[in-house]
């Protein structure tokens, strides 16, 4: 992990907002189920040195949710969370969020003994996640300031 010194900025961390069309046309979300508490989650983590952060992004997704496909390299947006470490230490995360139109879910990937995937409208994601920003950013999600970071000829 990085960024996780005593300081009072948040650590970053980048997380995939995998999206598709599904057979009648509506925007579904993948999500998954964190491996600590199985509440849902976007595929998120840490930033790594070596990639740019929708790189990183790419890689979550892949590694928690067996996820194949295009990311953007534009944000959508921001939130935040606490992040536990221990039973008596958590670190404050501001999680840079990249749109990522799926193409194809692995059937074996990484993390698929320690967490669930599901498909969901943005509307139901929204209400199953406990974080007010990245509860707005779902809501938005279909609104037009999200189009030029997830453009309609790729999904």
């Amino acid at each position: 992990m990085n960024d996780l010194g005593n300081n009072k900025k948040p650590a970053k961390q980048i997380a995939a907002l995998p999206v598709r069309r599904d057979k009648n046309g509506r925007l579904r979300v993948l999500m998954v189920t964190s491996r600590d508490t199985g509440r849902w989650v976007m595929p998120k983590g840490w930033t790594m040195d070596s990639k740019k952060p929708w790189e990183a992004a790419k890689i979550e997704a892949l590694e928690e949710a067996g996820a194949l496909g295009w990311v953007s390299d534009q944000s959508i947006g921001t939130y935040h969370y606490d992040k536990r470490l221990s039973d008596t230490r958590s670190v404050q995360c501001r999680v840079t969020v990249y749109p990522m139109i799926v193409d194809r879910l692995k059937a074996n990937w990484k993390e698929r003994s320690q967490r669930k995937r599901h498909w969901f409208s943005p509307k139901k994601a929204a209400k199953l996640v406990d974080e007010p920003e990245l509860q707005d950013l779902l809501r938005e999600l279909t609104s037009s300031q999200h189009a030029e970071a997830m453009p309609e000829d790729r999904l």
